[in-house]
Parts: structure tokens; sequence; C-alpha cells
């Protein structure tokens, strides 16, 4: 829904994870987001949100009054859940309006 958002308690880092019914082939990941300066994207193919392993890291572009859209494009993988871990910010509060994840 482009009326919703997820945002951050203030402190960081947070996480989202992103649960999909079955394990999934993925072969690109976007984000639309707002002030988020570190972003890392992890995987985990358990049956249970654990064991994740880093798939990308990245520092994004500050813009102001605009929301950030990044895409990651990545060598395909199965994963089962979605980490995104949001490790620091430019300002205390963010914003997580849309996630895509791209695959079979």
């Amino acid at each position: 829904n482009s009326k919703t958002f997820w945002t951050t308690t203030g402190m960081f880092p947070q996480e989202l994870i992103i649960g999909f019914p079955k394990r999934v082939k993925i072969s690109k990941v976007a984000i639309q987001c707002y002030l988020v300066r570190t972003l890392r994207i992890e995987r985990s193919t358990s049956k249970d949100p654990v064991g994740f392993q880093q798939c990308v890291e990245k520092d994004l572009q500050h813009r102001e009054g605009q929301l950030q859209m990044e895409e990651f494009p990545l060598p395909e993988f199965e994963a089962t859940y979605l980490r995104f871990i949001i490790k620091s910010a430019f300002d205390h509060f963010v914003s997580v309006h849309r996630v895509m994840a791209e695959g079979t």
C-alpha cells in the first residue's frame, strides 16, 4: 500500500524482516526509503528467520525532502527471509515505504 510505511523508533541499528511463503530465487532487490545512511541486506533459507547471511551493504545518498530509491542487482540466490538492517541514518527517524524483490 503506497499510503503506508514502516518507521524506526529512533535508535540504530533497526531491522525489518520479510518472509516468503516458501523458498524463492531472487535476482534483484529494490527499496524506497527516507533518510537511511547505511543499509545491509541479508538472506536466510531456514524455515524460521535465523542463520542470516549478508548479501550486500551500501551507503545511500542523502536526498533532502525526497525518497531514496535504491536497486541492488545481485547474483541469483535463494531465500525464505530477507532482513533489512538500517545500520545508520541521516536523522533520528527513518522510514521504509516499499520493498521489492524480483525473481522466481
